[in-house]
């Protein structure tokens, strides 16, 4: 039952959302990293995408650990930190399965991350590669045109944005931004003090990504 509810949202429309309430995750992890940094980022993605893709997400994100058996539950489910990342076997197992069977993860580097989730993938798809995503891929050409691909919000390492992915079968289950620091433009304002122009940049690629997890577009 819980693979059907996962099939559910590749299946149907974005417009049947509105009928019912779902619900995403914040992914809780070992090793010591703060995967529960920007805590006010989903429930602020969610308010946007609710408002301006008929969405119907529960407005608080729930929390789920990589080797629970809940994660099924979710169609979409968000991993970030500054810190050292620890997948057992076991949880990289049971993430494996959840992403080949429908999930979606996104993991965004709130700077430090790199290096460990890099390390830790490998134990999920031992025989798949991070692939840089072009600017011409769908999740930067849903509601919300982003020509260049993946914005830059805060500075950091002054690189260069990049967004990367692993595919299954030409379908991306899992993105991964880096240098980006793209959920912390979707904070409150207060906590980075971003300019509105750069926080609503944020949220339109946030919202990009919901779209993408939610329509199933390949």
């Amino acid at each position: 039952m819980i693979f059907l509810r996962i099939f559910f949202f590749v299946l149907f429309p974005l417009a049947s959302l509105s009928q019912s309430t779902y619900s995403i995750a914040t992914l809780k992890y070992n090793g010591g990293g703060d995967w529960y940094a920007n805590p006010t980022a989903l429930p602020n993605l969610i308010e946007f995408s609710n408002k301006n893709l008929g969405t119907n997400i529960k407005e608080s994100p729930d929390i789920v650990e990589v080797g629970s058996s809940d994660i099924f539950n979710y169609p979409f489910i968000h991993m970030t930190g500054h810190g050292n990342i620890f997948f057992s076997n076991e949880e990289a197992n049971n993430l494996r399965k959840y992403l080949l069977s429908g999930g979606f993860l996104h993991v965004d580097d709130n700077y430090g991350l790199d290096e460990f989730f890099r390390k830790e993938i490998t134990k999920v798809f031992p025989n798949k590669k991070l692939i840089k995503i072009n600017s011409n891929h769908i999740i930067f050409n849903q509601s919300f045109s982003f020509p260049n691909g993946l914005p830059k919000i805060h500075i950091h390492d002054a690189k260069p944005s990049e967004a990367y992915g692993i595919f299954d079968n030409g379908r991306l289950l899992c993105l991964y931004t880096y240098e980006s620091d793209l959920s912390d433009g979707w904070e409150d304002s207060e906590v980075h003090n971003d300019s509105e122009e750069t926080r609503l940049k944020a949220l339109k690629m946030g919202s990009n990504i919901i779209e993408y997890v939610f329509l199933g577009k390949n």
